[in-house]
């Protein structure tokens, strides 16, 4: 007993010399088996040791202690007076609240901590750690979320995608399919979008977040939807003479209306006329959303005229002659085109139907052999014919850039019967191939795919394989460089009486 009376007298003595002595936190923490405090980033010390215990509010940046706050109110009031001040105006619907990475717990205390309320709100305004409500655009593909984007109203990313969706669809088409209805049928040539969809799954949700990770302007969400985080960009300076056209077919290859929608600031037609000196974007679009237009196009097509040889025992061997002149017919083809983001991809014959019945070409001659001498009607090149950079769509280009509008790697034809009479290659032209029609006319073929493997002095007939496709040489795409002239300097638009290029503009 005498034993235990000293250890409890002693433990008593302890504790009264520690608490005059100013060391109450010791004690606790003795008493408690828990620190009495932790680490604050701001300078903060514990007053003393309360009779009861009070609420506390605990503020955290990314897991670290900035401060004990004494009144929440104070940070409260803070948040609201800032909004109010600084931000209401662009932001009328939502608040303000703390950074995303902070955090506020309240939990019991026998602790009376100093009240450093003011500095731990002036470290908060000083970083500016403060978030406002706002809408957050979430892009995501196969259930992963890949992008997100935060808009101050979520009626202004509404209005960007509306104009974003008008580059590859008819504003009027587009409000059709946006209130449910169909467009109308085709009766003529032309074409009528018949689906839009985007590939990927767009959310619209509520949420916090910097107001500099905010966009606040219908030209900010475009510049997104168009080129996502992509900054640099690649410009070109007009030349004397140069077309919409001609600008694409020197920059990448890009087609008239993509050139115009890059640059739809500036362009406003296909056929605008450009001003030397201009700079126009080159690079394109580089989406963070896939948007995909199905389109109904329907379009007059050649159905050319046969050549039928008929043996006439009267003509020597080697001699021709016409007996009937041929005349092409027409029909009217209908096409699915599946286009995303402003690009064809692929086309897809619905139907057919003749609309004129070709008349063949009759040609007597001495023997089976098809002579060399060209009828003087010249075909397409390639089928499904699309120009891709007309006669002088810039400076010097005297030929006709021609595709295949559904098959970019497809034949190339021989023009009119005639002879190879050359078969080779340079750093320009690539692959070529000249054909003497011994008429008057030669035409000539460039940037094939391959070397075509007629060999010089090969007899051709009009509509004979004589290649492929492609974009060997100088060239931004796949296209045959196409002329008819008299002679290697005399070249000739073959848009100017030989075919008819209004039918595939």
């Amino acid at each position: 007993m005498k034993k235990l009376a000293a250890v409890l007298i002693s433990l008593a003595a302890a504790v009264l010399i520690v608490m005059f002595s100013g060391y109450k936190g010791a004690v606790q923490e003795i008493l408690s088996g828990i620190p009495i405090h932790e680490k604050t980033l701001l300078d903060q010390r514990v007053e003393r040791i309360g009779s009861e215990s009070l609420p506390v509010h605990k503020i955290y940046r990314s897991g670290e202690l900035i401060g004990v706050l004494t009144d929440e109110k104070s940070l409260r009031d803070y948040l609201r007076t800032k909004y109010n001040r600084e931000y209401k105006a662009d932001y009328p619907h939502g608040d303000l609240q703390l950074d995303t990475d902070m955090y506020v717990t309240s939990e019991q205390s026998y602790f009376v901590y100093e009240n450093i309320d003011d500095q731990i709100i002036d470290y908060i305004d000083k970083n500016d750690l403060v978030s406002v409500h706002t809408t957050a655009i979430e892009f995501a593909e196969n259930g992963n979320v890949y992008a997100v984007i935060h808009v101050s109203d979520e009626k202004l990313y509404q209005e960007a995608i509306q104009e974003y969706l008008t580059y590859f669809i008819d504003s009027n088409e587009l409000s059709l399919l946006n209130s449910g209805k169909t467009t109308p049928e085709l009766h003529t040539y032309g074409s009528r979008t018949v689906g839009l969809t985007i590939l990927q799954d767009i959310t619209v949700t509520e949420a916090y977040a910097k107001p500099a990770e905010i966009m606040t302007t219908k030209e900010e969400i475009l510049e997104y939807l168009e080129y996502g985080d992509t900054k640099e960009k690649e410009y070109y300076t007009v030349q004397m003479y140069d077309t919409v056209a001609g600008v694409g077919a020197k920059n990448n290859g890009l087609s008239a209306t993509q050139v115009m929608n890059i640059n739809k600031d500036k362009i406003k037609s296909v056929d605008q006329v450009l001003s030397a000196g201009e700079e126009l974007c080159v690079t394109y679009f580089t989406p963070v959303i896939d948007v995909v237009v199905n389109k109904e196009s329907m379009r007059k097509e050649i159905v050319y005229a046969e050549t039928v040889y008929v043996e006439d025992e009267e003509l020597r061997k080697g001699v021709s002659e016409q007996r009937q002149e041929g005349v092409n017919g027409s029909k009217n083809s209908t096409y699915l085109e599946r286009w995303i983001n402003g690009v064809l991809v692929s086309g897809t014959l619905q139907s057919s139907v003749d609309t004129l019945l070709p008349i063949n070409e009759i040609v007597a001659v001495g023997t089976l052999e098809i002579p060399g001498v060209g009828t003087g009607q010249f075909r397409w090149p390639v089928d499904n014919p699309r120009i891709s950079c007309g006669w002088l769509c810039y400076w010097g280009h005297q030929a006709i850039d021609v595709q295949n509008k559904y098959d970019l790697w497809g034949n190339i034809y021989a023009a009119d019967r005639g002879v190879v009479i050359e078969n080779s290659y340079n750093g320009i032209s690539g692959n070529y191939v000249y054909i003497d029609h011994n008429n008057g006319y030669i035409s000539y073929y460039g940037h094939m795919n391959v070397r075509s493997p007629l060999e010089v002095g090969t007899i051709v007939d009009k509509g004979d394989i004589i290649g492929q496709l492609g974009m060997t040489g100088r060239a931004t795409g796949p296209h045959t460089h196409f002329w008819i002239g008299t002679s290697y300097n005399d070249k000739l638009n073959p848009c100017d009486g030989f075919l008819d290029c209004a039918v595939i503009r």
